[in-house]
């Protein structure tokens, strides 16, 4: 087989490679090393013996993804403040009717997959996102059918037990209640802010002690309205600059100072109401918010 035919291969199965190692990773940046690696090594390989490209790939692309994941894991063990995902910039078009895919690549969901181990996490992604048999889930882990059967019943208990309700997205409303957001925290209007927040509202910043950010979630829609207030005073910033973008499925304000990206803040609604709000502040996680990514399962 010809180089072409490994490259062919691979690209066409590229978002869906992308995605597996990024719902393992919560890192763009990480699945873009564990994507260059895992073809390097599909180009090694000899497609004839290959008898389906895309389980093949799956778990070569796994195996790569949990191996870079227990590496950071002690990185992410000494980290300053909440480790939040890096957020994942999407096109407009890629906003995905697919309610399992949007939910997946969701932050509030990356933030739950967080608290599995590395096998749990896995396992719960290729059988839950994308479908894949115990087969092909236990050569990706290295596991025994039925102990990949146990993992994924465990990992599905945990996630069933924490995560909040997931709504179909309303993509008028969510940009109707993202705007809103945006005029009131721009401008101080606490009364605004105060109007979609949630009750039990959480505010939860990332900055990885690089920028000046609450090291410990805030909790309360008051609390969390004095935050944002605070935090969008942009008078502090040279050449402010705010935008609306798609990422993880969602609408997400992005602030720019110049030509830095200063922050990424997605806003999580349930039942019409903001329910969460993410700030990635890390400038080690907004650099690859610029590049616009297709996912697929």
């Amino acid at each position: 087989m010809s180089t072409a035919e490994h490259a062919e291969r691979f690209t066409l199965l590229r978002p869906l490679l992308f995605t597996i190692a990024y719902e393992i990773l919560g890192s763009a940046t990480e699945s873009d090393d564990v994507l260059q690696d895992s073809y390097l090594r599909w180009a090694a390989v000899d497609l004839a013996t290959v008898r389906d490209s895309k389980a093949y790939l799956a778990r070569l692309v796994t195996r790569q993804a949990l191996n870079a994941l227990r590496t950071s894991a002690r990185r992410r063990e000494d980290y300053v403040g909440p480790w939040l995902p890096e957020p994942l910039l999407l096109d407009e078009s890629d906003a995905s009717a697919d309610l399992v895919l949007a939910e997946s690549v969701s932050m509030a969901m990356l933030v739950l997959l967080e608290t599995l181990t590395p096998d749990e996490r896995a396992v719960f992604v290729l059988r839950e996102v994308f479908g894949f048999g115990y087969d092909d889930i236990a050569a990706a882990v290295g596991r025994s059918v039925a102990t990949a059967r146990q993992i994924a019943h465990r990992a599905r208990e945990h996630v069933r037990a924490r995560r909040r309700r997931f709504e179909p997205v309303d993509a008028a409303q969510t940009a109707r209640i993202t705007e809103r957001f945006l005029t009131a925290a721009t401008t101080g209007d606490l009364a605004g802010l105060l109007a979609l927040l949630a009750p039990d509202a959480t505010w939860t910043a990332d900055s990885g002690g690089r920028t000046t950010a609450a090291r410990r979630p805030v909790v309360g829609a008051e609390k969390v309205a004095a935050v944002l207030i605070r935090v969008f005073r942009l008078g502090q910033l040279a050449d402010p600059r705010i935008e609306v973008a798609i990422c993880n499925g969602a609408p997400a304000v992005v602030v720019h100072g110049g030509d830095r990206t200063e922050g990424v803040f997605l806003v999580e609604i349930t039942e019409g109401k903001i329910t969460g709000v993410y700030a990635v502040r890390n400038p080690d996680k907004l650099t690859a918010v610029t590049v616009p990514r297709r996912i697929s399962r």
